[in-house]
């Protein structure tokens, strides 16, 4: 077999595995508040996750042509080196991935990618092969904006749903019918990432199809095939991942209320699916994260509790930096021993993540073996009082009934001393 062809195919398989540890990885970005809350069974939550990710993939192709037409120069690289680096930053995002995964530590699956890629390429060609100004356009500039937008809508809309529904005469107020609306919410945010992780994936096939010659460089349209591979790929992954999910989700997930999850799910949805729209790779876990976060400030008296916040956000950060070391790693191998460097860094890629499995598999009762969501880590970044402060309506009641009560006191004290200076003149 050609050399090349083997890279290719090598590639495929990496690209599929990396995309089905990303849905394995990300499950609860969906999984999460709607099962706090009760507003789906685990069971249905985790299928229906699956099969909307799978047709989140059919959307919109705009990531793909991001990832396969801006990241990288391919044109510069040539198809001689290209898939190799390709091959290098998969296993680079893979090995991080599977780490974080095992280790329960706040990362993004699409930082990881971006990041193995970005490390391989500055390694084995240097970084003229790299298009920053698309890398801060695209990447750096979405991954520090998307969380805080997020955050805010989501802090806005809990607001909102709180005010709309809040009774002062002591009846219900119907709060619990947002459990109905967190089934359609949830789903979109379960259809948003397949809308846009599983991309990234595609994106990938389709540039080294470009670089050995397969692909126009003009089209970047992705292959039917490749569109349904990375679309089946990532919903295997969420189904799979998520019944560990299920079994260790309430081991690290703070109290969320249902108009709290439907204003976090609905920001976390809208976001994602209008990045998805202009091109932009997201992601999905930090989206989430901050909508969750956003929406528990959105409660009264909630504080941010800026250690464990800290925690989130450094690990978000290292995750690309990290990963691209991983693949700088890899790239040092593959490029540096030649053909056979390739088969090496394959069989030592499949044997720290074989080997990171088996250690999980032995970790049954551990911390480490909650694989605790991001997003229910980040429920933690914010305290809301068991006893909620009162709102301004509430506080004027307060003192409206206690200067009344204060008023019937004095009253009733004076109509008692009248009453006695009356007995004491008779």
């Amino acid at each position: 077999m050609d050399f090349i062809v083997l890279v290719v195919i090598l590639v495929i398989v990496l690209a599929l595995f990396f995309d089905f540890t990303n849905g394995f990885h990300d499950t609860a970005n969906a999984m999460a508040t709607p099962i706090a809350t009760g507003a789906l069974k685990p069971k249905v939550a985790v299928t229906l996750c699956a099969v909307l990710n799978l047709v989140g993939a059919f959307l919109s192709t705009e990531v793909s042509k991001t990832v396969s037409g801006g990241i990288i120069k391919e044109d510069q690289i040539g198809a001689g080196l290209l898939p190799e680096l390709i091959f290098a930053g998969l296993i680079g995002a893979i090995c991080w991935n599977m780490l974080t995964w095992l280790f329960g530590l706040p990362s993004s699956s699409s930082h990881a990618l971006f990041g193995g890629l970005i490390g391989a390429t500055l390694v084995g060609f240097g970084a003229s092969g790299i298009n920053f100004a698309m890398v801060v356009q695209k990447i750096v500039l979405p991954a520090l904006l998307s969380p805080v937008i997020a955050g805010i809508v989501a802090f806005v809309a809990t607001k909102i749903a709180y005010q709309i529904t809040r009774r002062y005469d002591n009846k219900p107020d119907g709060r619990d019918g947002f459990r109905v609306g967190q089934i359609l919410t949830s789903s979109l945010v379960a259809l948003a990432h397949g809308t846009n992780d599983a991309q990234k994936t595609m994106g990938i096939i389709t540039l080294v199809f470009i670089a050995v010659g397969w692909q126009s460089p003009a089209h970047h349209e992705p292959h039917i095939w490749v569109v349904v591979s990375c679309a089946s790929a990532i919903a295997l992954g969420t189904y799979l991942g998520g019944w560990r999910i299920i079994h260790t989700l309430g081991k690290g997930l703070v109290e969320v209320k249902p108009a709290q999850g439907f204003a976090a799910e609905s920001s976390t949805s809208a976001t994602i699916l209008a990045s998805s729209a202009l091109g932009f790779p997201l992601s999905t876990t930090q989206v989430a994260s901050g909508s969750v976060i956003g929406s528990g400030l959105g409660r009264r008296g909630a504080e941010v509790r800026w250690s464990t916040a800290g925690k989130i956000i450094v690990g978000w950060v290292l995750t690309l930096p990290a990963a691209a070391i991983v693949g700088a790693l890899v790239a040092l191998i593959v490029v540096g021993m030649g053909h056979w460097g390739v088969l090496v860094a394959f069989v030592l890629a499949a044997i720290v993540v074989l080997g990171m499995f088996l250690i999980s598999k032995r970790q049954k009762g551990h911390p480490a073996d909650a694989m605790k969501s991001d997003v229910a880590e980040s429920g933690h970044a914010v305290k809301v009082p068991h006893q909620l402060p009162p709102t301004p309506r509430q506080a004027r009641a307060a003192r409206r009934r206690a200067e009344a009560k204060a008023a019937r006191k004095a009253a009733s004290r004076n109509a008692q001393a009248a009453h006695a200076d009356e007995r004491e003149g008779a």
